[in-house]
């Protein structure tokens, strides 16, 4: 089906200039990888190249949320969603909502035989702070973590400039692909 002219939609502003992007995906191991791969398009967007350490540190963060959405928070044709903003004193806010609001995380310390278990603590040693609140007008909840963007000079790596187009070229790519075997292009 085609749209005539009058029914396109209207150009989306630039990634650079949303302060707010917002996902929804699939409860699927595929749909947390799409909601990772988008919130670092979206970070390297925001000025906060691939390889710094805060987008590192945001795309962990989505990684880790998004994993728990889809493997403890899934119910069956229920979308999970991503929320990622831009706050006025200089954070990032990540949340990440599903379904079973009866299932709350918590942070714990796994046994050294456990495979999984040890995600919250990686999200709670790399986000200012980090909580879950009932989703907004849906049945679940919403976990959120506020990440701090000022990092040090001394602390922070520095990616050169060819370095950073290589990442970015390839982010991109695997963002194409992800997207086609999702049909969303």
């Amino acid at each position: 089906m085609t749209t005539t002219p009058d029914r396109q939609r209207p150009p989306l502003p630039p990634a650079a200039e949303q302060p707010v992007l917002t996902l929804r995906f699939t409860a699927s191991p595929r749909g947390a990888r799409l909601a990772r791969r988008l919130a670092s398009h979206q970070m390297d967007a925001w000025g906060w190249g691939y390889g710094t350490p805060v987008h590192d540190a945001v795309e962990l963060v989505v990684a880790e949320l998004a994993a728990n959405a889809v493997t403890h928070g899934r119910v069956p044709g229920r979308d999970a969603e991503l929320r990622l903003s831009r706050e006025d004193d200089g954070c990032v806010r990540v949340e990440v909502s599903d379904a079973r609001g009866e299932r709350l995380p918590v942070a714990r310390d796994a046994g050294t035989g456990e495979d999984g278990g040890r995600g919250l603590l990686l999200v709670a040693s790399l986000a200012k702070e980090w909580g879950t609140i009932p989703r907004p007008g849906a049945p679940g909840k919403t976990v959120w973590a506020v990440v701090a963007t000022r990092v040090s000079a001394t602390t922070a790596p520095h990616t050169s400039p060819r370095e950073h187009e290589r990442a970015r070229r390839a982010a991109a790519d695997e963002l194409t692909v992800l997207s086609q075997e999702m049909g969303l292009t």
